[in-house]
């Protein structure tokens, strides 16, 4: 800046002290460092940076960075212009000064801006974001930047403002409360690691779930599914609680815990018939082996004849029993499926509905288009496998059950 100074200084020494020449001077000066800065000057600088940076020199031309230069450059012109101009007023000088005050502010305004959206190219930036520390630092410089204005248009000094404003801090704790509260919650988010851009979060308090796609200084903005969005206060996260589903991402596995309900009534013990059916299942095959090996071990002693005594004098397998099993086998096999994980088929109370068999499993793929496409997968094939095993599926009857019964009973009356 003193280079720029003596620059002025040498050109307005060479020119006529008469107020006109000196005026006309001065403007065409200016007004040629406008265009200077504005075109050439900027376009080298953005050349400059293409040779050495990828998507920094677009980001900060889309900031328009350096061009807010060529505005700061006229006021520049008239500020050391003024100083060799005795007949321009001091009110003249103080508008100048706080119109270079108001262009750095601008100035540096966007180079956060910018900065943060250079940050955001990095992956480290999902899991450590800066916004609202970028939109903390921006409120600060304009405050700054207004206390420097008006200082200088007040011709007072700047620390007598900044007193000023200390003895209405009571004043500005009220004004600025719901900033002071965002910016410790983002705080405490941030030491935390409670949320990160890209996390699948719920929050049914305000009817957010779906994917963070922004968080901010006071707001954390989240996509639902249906590609609606929700806004959510930053201090509400803090204060409440809320659902991340980012721990099944890092783990690797999305759970499946879905039932199937069977049909009370069609649960019954194996006899030798079905028994030797089942057994022409490959997968079943080592536990038969195992297992009536087992049960001929706890039933001997007794009558030789086992299949003549009543199954309840005798341990015995059951259709139930048995489709548990092959569930358990079928989904052991499934290489879509975590065996490292909680992995087990079920039975839950038994409820008006049925017997609930639950599977809890969890699949090797998180997203959620191919979870579904796994998890029907095994339900589809369950559901058919079912009444290989004598079992029935209990639903509430529909109007096709209804019509068939009616059909049953004239049939039978006729």
């Amino acid at each position: 800046m003193s280079d720029f100074n003596d620059l002025i200084t040498l050109v307005v020494d060479s020119i006529p002290s008469g107020n006109v020449p000196f005026s006309i001077f001065l403007l065409l000066l200016a007004a040629l460092s406008f265009v200077l800065v504005r075109f050439p000057l900027v376009w080298i600088i953005y050349k400059m940076l293409g040779r050495v940076w990828s998507e920094w020199d677009d980001i900060l031309k889309r900031w328009g960075v350096f061009r807010q230069f060529a505005y700061l450059a006229p006021g520049l012109v008239f500020y050391f212009g003024a100083a060799r101009y005795p007949a321009i007023t001091e009110v003249a000088r103080q508008i100048i000064l706080a119109y270079i005050i108001l262009n750095l502010v601008i100035i540096l305004d966007r180079m956060l801006s910018a900065g943060l959206e250079i940050y955001r190219l990095y992956p480290f930036s999902e899991t450590h974001p800066i916004k609202p520390y970028v939109q903390l630092a921006n409120l600060l410089l304009f405050i700054m930047g207004a206390v420097g204005m008006i200082s200088v248009l007040l011709g007072k000094s700047p620390w007598g403002l900044l007193g000023g404003i200390g003895a209405a801090s009571a004043i500005l704790i009220l004004i600025f409360r719901d900033t002071l509260v965002s910016l410790v919650a983002s705080i405490q988010m941030a030491a935390n690691d409670l949320v990160r851009r890209g996390d699948w979060i719920e929050l049914p308090e305000y009817g957010a779930d779906g994917e963070v796609i922004d968080i901010s200084l006071h707001t954390v903005k989240v996509q639902n599914w249906d590609k609606t969005i929700i806004t959510v206060p930053t201090n509400k996260l803090v204060e409440g609680s809320f659902q991340n589903w980012r721990g099944m991402t890092e783990a690797g596995g999305r759970r499946i815990k879905r039932s199937l309900l069977i049909d009370q009534a069609s649960i019954r013990f194996c006899d030798g018939e079905m028994i030797d059916r089942l057994r022409r299942i490959d997968s079943l095959g080592p536990y038969f082996d195992g297992k009536l090996k087992d049960l001929e071990s706890a039933n001997a002693g007794g009558v030789s004849n086992v299949e003549e005594l009543n199954p309840l004098n005798r341990r015995t397998l059951t259709n139930l029993g048995t489709f548990r099993a092959y569930a358990t086998v079928y989904l052991e096999e499934n290489a879509k499926l975590r065996n490292d994980m909680t992995f087990m088929v079920r039975q839950r109370p038994p409820s008006p509905d049925g017997l609930p068999l639950e599977i809890y499993v969890f699949t090797r793929d998180t997203a959620w288009v191919n979870f579904e496409d796994i998890q029907a997968d095994i339900f589809d094939h369950l559901l058919a496998a079912v009444s290989f095993f004598d079992l029935r599926l209990f639903q509430n009857p529909t109007g096709h059950d209804l019509q068939s019964l009616n059909e049953k009973s004239f049939a039978k009356n006729l």
